[in-house]
């Protein structure tokens, strides 16, 4: 399995068998002057939403998607592709949603791992739903705060669901102007952190660590 930091809170996921899986695809129109990623244009098989937020897959950025493929979104099982895909209800706040709304964490399982896109997650999971997810080869997490949740919750969360390889998103950079943290605060005091100096990484059963590492990817659309 390939896995592609597009920028944010998109990656290009690409199974052995060719399928690929866009998450949250994030359009460069909907926050001025905020987020300078180039337009994601890569053609695509599967498409999960987490929510409907321009950062993340609103309607207009979806139907300016090239080809006709298959959009997700919610809670529930679903097959596309040869991809299971789970999708468990949470919350893009700590008060239930009474703030910012309901975030959908996906699981992806091909090539016998699990890879889970946790969104814009705004809080530390329940019992219940981290039961609901279940364990986790890959973690995509959100580390910026403020949004979402924040370094120390990240790191909590990654550990509720066993994750062996984590890969931070959704934090500040030179071309992500939100009022949120950049990645340092996350691997800071880490061991095992790894800045790979790519957008992507190919990852197997064989090939997880022994021992949980951090991954930074480069953004794949970061503009010059």
């Amino acid at each position: 399995m390939k896995i592609k930091y597009l920028g944010h809170a998109s990656f290009l996921i690409t199974t052995s068998s060719g399928t690929q899986v866009l998450t949250d695809p994030y359009s460069t129109e909907a926050y001025a002057g905020k987020l300078l990623l180039k337009p994601i244009e890569e053609l695509v098989d599967v498409v999960t939403v987490s929510h409907e937020h321009g950062d993340h897959g609103d309607p207009a950025t979806l139907v300016g998607l090239p080809g006709a493929p298959v959009i997700i979104r919610g809670n529930g099982k679903f097959l596309a592709g040869g991809v299971e895909i789970l999708g468990v209800e949470t919350f893009h706040d700590d008060s239930q949603g009474s703030q910012r709304g309901k975030n959908t964490v996906f699981v992806m399982s091909a090539d016998d791992l699990r890879v889970g896109h946790l969104g814009d997650l705004g809080h530390v999971l329940t019992a219940d739903q981290a039961a609901e997810i279940g364990a986790v080869d890959v973690a995509l997490v959100p580390v910026g705060g403020f949004y979402t949740i924040d370094a120390r919750q990240a790191t909590k969360v990654v550990e509720q669901l066993e994750a062996r390889l984590v890969i931070p998103m959704h934090y500040s950079s030179e071309k992500c102007l939100f009022p949120i943290a950049g990645v340092d605060e996350f691997v800071a005091g880490k061991a095992n952190v790894v800045r790979a100096g790519t957008s992507e990484i190919d990852v197997t059963r064989n090939s997880l660590p022994a021992e949980r590492q951090v991954v930074v990817l480069d953004q794949a659309l970061w503009a010059s």
